[in-house]
C-alpha cells in the first residue's frame, strides 16, 4: 500500500472511538476477540468488523497460539501518522514563534 493510502487507512481506523479503545487495550498486551469485546455493549460481529478495519490499516495483527488467536498491536502505522503530524506541529510552532516575536516587538 502506498504511504498515502496507508496513512489514510490509519487515520480512518483511528476515527472511531471503539477502535481507539481496542488499540488502547492492545497496548497493554495481546488479547482475544472475546477479551476485546468485554467492555463494549456491541455484538461480537461488530467487534470483528472493527478488528478487520484495524487489521486492514496494519494496526493489529493476528497471532496463533494453540486454539486461540490473540490480537496484538502493530505500532508502525502509528509512527508513520505521528511523523506526518509532526510536520504540522513544526509549522504551528513556527507560526507561534513568529507571533511571540511580533508581540514582543510591539511592547
Amino acid at each position: 500500500m502506498p504511504a498515502t493510502d496507508s496513512l489514510s487507512a490509519t487515520f480512518s481506523a483511528l476515527a472511531d472511538p471503539t477502535r481507539r479503545a481496542i488499540l488502547a487495550r492492545l497496548a497493554t498486551g495481546e488479547a482475544t476477540v472475546t477479551e476485546l469485546a468485554e467492555p463494549f455493549e456491541i455484538s461480537m460481529p461488530a467487534v470483528s468488523k472493527h478488528l478487520k478495519v484495524l487489521e486492514h490499516a496494519g494496526l493489529v495483527s493476528r497471532g496463533r497460539e494453540a486454539q486461540w488467536r490473540p490480537r496484538r498491536l502493530e505500532a508502525a502505522p502509528l509512527k508513520d501518522a505521528q511523523e506526518w503530524l509532526d510536520r504540522y506541529q513544526r509549522f504551528w510552532n513556527d507560526q507561534l514563534d513568529r507571533l511571540t516575536a511580533f508581540l514582543e516587538e510591539e511592547k
